[in-house]
């Protein structure tokens, strides 16, 4: 079914523009709470069994739009994003109505998304969605956001209808890419530690299967962690009182060793290893890992 450019938006409406496996579970969830879902991909025939469920069709973009109050958009990135709102007929059809968009990528580019939508007479939110897809419409889904407050408490009801925790951050548009960043980081600097601890463990004898459980216990030491560095950060306290980075830097260095003795590239670790000992370098061996931190800032 598709609309048509003349529909009146109903209040309880949202188009989803993006249809990969996050806009489809962005889709889904708002057709569960029974709110009038207008939908539309690139690449036709990502719909899956959307229509089926109520979902109704657009055959632009900009039709799509013009169908109701509030736009969620999810591609892979904003060159995406431009590629399909910076349109004429999209431009227009978004005029005086509110684009939330949830794709991922800098926050200078979503400060750009900001001021193009601010040109063009759009009421703009930008987001972020910190889980996967499976969470969507579920108490585990963690959306940020930022922008005009007023905007997202607007559409808030709709917006609740994803499930999970929704948090606005802050009038700077481009504050909840900020923390999308930081939070990648975090995710996926761990991750290639584990992929590189699995493939170390391997190749001394121990499974990954084995070794998950150590790691698991690992990863609980973590979270206590954070908060203690980030209040030396904050208060540029770094101490090192427990493990100063002497100490860490001559572990650091022991896993290198282990792991290119079979050889298996090691440029992760020997880049936080050569960070740590930049660090002693500069007279800081005392301190705790946390001191990394200041140093990286430094001009």
């Amino acid at each position: 079914m598709s609309v048509t450019p003349q529909s009146a938006p109903s209040p309880s409406a949202v188009t989803v523009l993006g249809l990969g496996p996050m806009g489809r579970a962005l889709a889904g969830a708002f057709l569960a709470a029974g709110i009038r879902t207008t939908v539309w991909n690139r690449t036709p025939g990502r719909e899956g069994d959307l229509t089926e469920r109520g979902a109704v069709t657009a055959a632009s973009a900009a039709e799509a739009v013009a169908a109701s109050p509030l736009t969620v958009i999810c591609l892979v990135n904003y060159d995406a994003t431009d590629a399909v709102l910076r349109q004429d007929a999209v431009e227009a059809a978004l005029k005086g109505r509110t684009l939330v968009n949830l794709s991922a990528d800098t926050p200078d580019r979503a400060r750009d998304t900001g001021r193009w939508a601010g040109e063009h007479g759009v009421r703009y939110v930008d987001g972020a969605i910190m889980t996967p897809a499976g969470t969507i419409g579920s108490p585990d889904g963690v959306f940020l956001y930022s922008g005009p407050a007023g905007t997202y408490e607007e559409h808030r009801a709709v917006l609740d209808a994803l499930g999970g925790s929704h948090t606005h951050l802050g009038e700077d548009v481009g504050r909840a890419a900020a923390y999308d960043i930081a939070l990648l980081d975090i995710f996926w600097t761990a991750m290639g530690g584990f992929v590189h601890a699995l493939a170390l463990a391997d190749a001394e004898g121990v499974s990954p299967r084995e070794l998950a459980p150590f790691a698991a216990g690992i990863a609980r030491i973590l979270p206590p962690l954070f908060d203690e560095f980030a209040g030396d950060v904050e208060d540029a306290t770094y101490s090192g009182a427990i493990n100063p980075l002497t100490s860490g830097v001559s572990t650091m260095a022991h896993v290198v060793h282990a792991a290119e003795a079979h050889a298996i590239d090691s440029g992760a670790m020997r880049a936080i290893e050569g960070l740590a000992r930049r660090t002693v370098a500069l007279g800081h061996g005392a301190d705790g890992f946390s001191r990394v931190a200041e140093v990286l800032r430094r001009r």
